[in-house]
C-alpha cells in the first residue's frame, strides 16, 4: 500500500511540475513578444567605474547602448544628479538596431569618493532609465621643485 501511495504522489508531482513549466514558458513568451514592440534601450553597462583617478584627470566616460526595439528611440532629456555631472546625449532618433552613446562629464577637480546618477527620459516606456558613475578622485601629487637657477639664468649642475 505504501508503494502505491508513493508512486501516486510521485506522479502527481511530475504532472504539477510539467503544467507549471508550461505556464511559465507561455508567460515568458508573451512578455518577450511585448518587450520587442516599440523602442528598447539596452546598455552595454549601466554603471561606469572611473576607478581611482588623479585630480584633473580625463573627466569623460561613455555609456553605449543599442535600440533593440521595433521603433525609433528618442531621448528627450538627460539630467545629472548634481552640477558636477553633465551628460550629453544624441538629439536625433536612434533607429531600430542602431547604436548610440551617452557621454558623461564628471568634475574631476572634486576630491573624494563619488557616486552620481544620470536620469534619462525616453520614449521607451514610462519608467526613466538610470545610469551610474562612481569612483574616487585623489589629490594630484605635488610637482617637485625645479633646480634653482644660477645668476646667469642657467641651471646648476
Amino acid at each position: 500500500m505504501k508503494k502505491l501511495f508513493s508512486v501516486a504522489a510521485l506522479m502527481a508531482l511530475f504532472v504539477a511540475v510539467g503544467f507549471s513549466q508550461n505556464d511559465v514558458s507561455a508567460a515568458q513568451q508573451v512578455a518577450a513578444e511585448e518587450a520587442q514592440e516599440g523602442p528598447q534601450m539596452v546598455f552595454e553597462a549601466e554603471t561606469v567605474d572611473y576607478g581611482t583617478i588623479e585630480q584633473g584627470a580625463d573627466p569623460y566616460r561613455v555609456f553605449k547602448f543599442t535600440n533593440t526595439g521595433t521603433e525609433p528611440l528618442i531621448i528627450t532629456n538627460a539630467k545629472g544628479s548634481c552640477g558636477c555631472t553633465v551628460p550629453t546625449f544624441p538629439k536625433e532618433p536612434i533607429g531600430p538596431g542602431e547604436a548610440g552613446e551617452i557621454k558623461v562629464r564628471y568634475d574631476t577637480n572634486r576630491l573624494g569618493k563619488f557616486t552620481k546618477r544620470v536620469t534619462l527620459t525616453t520614449n521607451a516606456g514610462s519608467e526613466k532609465q538610470m545610469l551610474t558613475i562612481k569612483g574616487e578622485v585623489v589629490k594630484k601629487p605635488e610637482e617637485p621643485a625645479g633646480l634653482p637657477a644660477n645668476d646667469n639664468g642657467m641651471f646648476n649642475n
